[in-house]
């Protein structure tokens, strides 16, 4: 089938977004505007430097949003034409990519996803919310809830991975942190789900390719996690720049109509990606800016994001022609009044100083919850020898090795734009902090990192005062790094990819370290002490040759301000690496795609050696994560063995810590249904719980599987199915988990 195909019938999931109140304030509002006034509310463009001709828009009422404005006095500028320069005094929606953080950064998305922590996720992005709102802006364009199967696409590092269950589950606890219980909560903002849909899907990872995917792969991998935002209450949604299945999602009526607004009942607005709607030109499938505009508002966008011209400019002659009807025209405009009125940016459009000296007097808590944030991020990959945490007595003479060790901008990562330098702690600096006079500490970057072409967001990402290397300084810096590593006693490699290769634009064709830094390894191993690889990236690299001459890698990921200060707390055991793998982390790029959920096929048994050169199985499967202490999970006991299509049952396990030392579990459950109209997959994560314990404390873990769990789209019926089968249940601490039992659904 193809994405244009119908869509099977459900119960709408969600729920009413907007106040009986406003609806009738909105309605009021819309009987008085006259057609150019609601044209206006439909188009949205950037200000990245002050414009005489946005300001004559934004007086004019041809904007009814503006982007990337972060400065609350310019920010007020702007309203006061909106709001004065309107008879109805209509404000701006000020937005902004508050994507892991404004003023303090958190860890990346990717990172976040990691913990497997979703109370935590919501805290922080209540935060993010809090901190955004005080300086104006009252929408954020997160969470990006793409799953990403083939780690070469630049912005898996804006989502949660692989898995539609993890995905949902981090989508939820965002949209409910981002937004408050209910759209319009005091010092919140109003969430974007994004790119809908199927972007995460572009061929050969090259970002903003085509996306072909089935109508099963749509709906039972690539749609949930979209239609838990909805079910949050997420106030808006994105649609996504590349063709689905030859058809571009901007102008995709499909997604934005038949499953959006008709499957799952949505009530909120769709914005266009940037330039979204004028590429429909682009793409062969609008022949026209005119034709682009109408074909984009007759599939459901109902705002158009632009950084130069708005293809939304020619809706008016459109209407004129015939081709859109004014009632059209309201029920685009009419949530994205809602919205505004909803945020109470009718009743308090300005930003308020005396709230921004409020949240700014909190921002000790709040870097406080972004080091605690990085260190339940972290992954330990490995740890042979029980190298980690280091031994202060023992290892006196550290070395600190590696382009990412002092990097203050990249330490960061990606999509960030509010925040003061002088507050992000590098690796080098949490070391020095945490050690003091105990041990000497000894810090080279060996190699440079650059990319080979040069990053759109060049300008936004550049470090100031960076450093020029030439041939003569790279020679000696590798000379001068090895030299320091020979006369320590544990070297720590921090390796990974800068802030700029990685994100939009910035796709790879191979997953190795970039640059130096493989050689730079190898040669800091080659001297014989005990070496720690710290990585801070958001896609899995080629770590084969690490993996079996390196005996600790700790995965950081882009941890974010406090990133140096958790990196020491987990490096010298005062806090525990407790994060999983979003994703399955391949061996080299030639795997790609690779992943847990897949279909069996005619020879299970032969799964792991479907290449004759090599095992086919993962370097470290979706869900791994290594401690400082052990575990047992045992006891797995399901409520009953048989039950009815409808009913649910509850499975519970006992996990206990047999180690030393007081550390975090991640327990996870995945089910897999043996036969039914369609195959399914091998596993699927349904349900996880992420437990802290003493030495020697036991807890009980109870998950419930029912409809929601055990459904699926089937090719077969073209429909949503619960069917009758036999379920294995496997419980553990990733996806290879061994603990069994069956049950019969009837």
């Amino acid at each position: 089938m193809s994405a244009s195909a119908a869509a099977p019938a459900r119960k709408p999931a969600a729920p009413a977004i907007f106040s009986p109140a406003t609806l009738a304030r909105t309605d009021a509002l819309l009987r008085k505007m006259s057609l150019d006034e609601k044209l206006g509310q439909l188009n949205q463009l950037f200000q990245f430097r002050r414009s005489s001709k946005l300001d004559g828009m934004v007086r004019d009422g041809k904007l009814g949003s503006v982007l990337f404005v972060a400065d609350p006095v310019e920010i007020n500028r702007l309203q006061h034409l909106a709001v004065e320069g309107s008879r109805w005094g209509i404000p701006l929606l000020f937005g902004s990519d508050v994507v892991h953080g404004h003023k303090t950064i958190f860890p990346v998305p990717i990172g976040l996803a990691a913990s497997w922590d979703r109370g935590m996720v919501e805290r922080v992005s209540a935060i993010a919310a809090s901190e955004a709102r005080a300086d104006g802006i009252a929408w954020t364009f997160a969470p990006m809830v793409d799953i990403a199967r083939d780690p070469r696409w630049g912005r898996i590092v804006e989502g949660a991975g692989e898995d539609a269950y993890l995905n949902a589950a981090m989508a939820t606890a965002q949209v409910r942190g981002t937004q408050g219980p209910r759209l319009g909560t005091p010092d919140r903002l109003l969430a974007t789900v994004k790119h809908f849909a199927g972007y995460g899907a572009s061929e050969g990872g090259r970002d903003h390719d085509a996306a072909n995917l089935s109508q099963a792969q749509l709906h039972n991998v690539y749609l949930p996690p979209f239609r838990a935002a909805v079910k949050a209450g997420v106030g808006s949604v994105m649609s996504a720049y590349m063709d689905l299945n030859d058809v571009p999602a901007t102008g995709n009526r499909w997604l934005l109509r038949d499953v959006l607004r008709g499957l799952w009942g949505y009530g909120g607005f769709v914005v266009s990606d940037n330039n979204a709607v004028n590429d429909l030109v682009s793409h062969g499938f609008a022949s026209d800016k005119r034709d682009a505009a109408v074909r984009a508002f007759k599939a459901g966008v109902n705002m158009e994001m632009a950084s130069y011209v708005n293809a939304y400019t020619h809706l008016r002659a459109a209407v004129d022609k015939g081709a859109i009807s004014v009632p059209e025209i309201d029920a685009a405009v009419r949530p994205i009044l809602a919205t505004k009125i909803q945020l109470g940016l009718f009743d308090h459009p300005y930003s308020d100083p005396a709230k921004a000296r409020e949240i700014a007097a909190q921002a000790p808590a709040h870097q406080e919850e972004a080091r605690i944030a990085a260190e339940r991020s972290a992954v330990l990959l490995r740890n042979e020898g029980a190298l980690l945490p280091l031994d202060r007595s023992i290892h006196r003479r550290i070395a600190l090795i590696g382009p990412m060790a002092h990097a203050r901008q990249d330490i960061l990562g990606p999509w960030v734009f509010a925040h003061d330098p002088k507050d992000t702690v590098t690796v080098a600096e949490g070391l020095r902090a945490k050690l003091g006079d105990s041990a000497a500490l000894a810090v080279a970057a060996g190699v440079q990192l650059k990319r080979d072409a040069p990053s759109p967001f060049e300008s936004i990402f550049k470090e100031k005062d960076a450093p020029t290397w030439d041939a003569a300084r790279a020679a000696g810096e590798f000379d001068h790094a090895l030299a320091l590593a020979n006369n320590a006693d544990v070297v720590i490699l921090a390796l990974g990819e800068k802030q700029d290769m990685i994100g939009e634009s910035a796709s790879r064709s191979t997953l190795a370290l970039p640059g130096e830094q493989q050689r730079l390894m190898e040669r800091v191993v080659a001297l014989g002490k005990p070496v720690v690889l710290l990585l801070m990236n958001g896609r899995p690299l080629d770590l084969a040759w690490a993996n079996t001459h390196v005996p600790a890698i700790l995965e950081l990921w882009y941890p974010g301000a406090q990133g140096g200060a958790a990196a020491a707390n987990l490096l010298f055991g005062d806090a525990s690496p407790g994060g999983k793998l979003p994703f399955t982390w391949p061996r080299n790029v030639g795997q790609i795609p690779l992943y847990y959920g897949h279909n069996l096929t005619q020879d299970p048994s032969e799964q792991d050696r479907r290449y004759w050169n090599e095992p086919s199985s993962p370097l470290f499967p979706f869900g791994y994560g290594l401690s400082y202490s052990t575990f047992a999970v045992t006891d797995l006991r399901l409520s009953k063995p048989t039950l009815l299509a409808g009913e649910s049952l509850a499975a519970s396990v006992v996990v206990e810590n047999t180690g030393a030392v007081t550390a975090d579990q991640v327990v996870q459950l995945y089910i897999h249904q043996r036969h039914g109209s369609a195959s399914r997959p091998a596993r699927e994560l349904k349900g996880f719980e992420r437990v802290t314990l003493r030495p020697a404390e036991r807890k009980t873990v109870r998950f419930t599987l029912g409809p929601e769990e055990l459904s699926y789209w089937s090719s077969a019926t073209h429909s949503q199915v619960n069917e009758a089968s036999t379920f294995d249940v496997w419980v553990g601490t990733d996806a290879q988990a061994a603990l069994s039992a069956t049950f019969q659904q009837q």
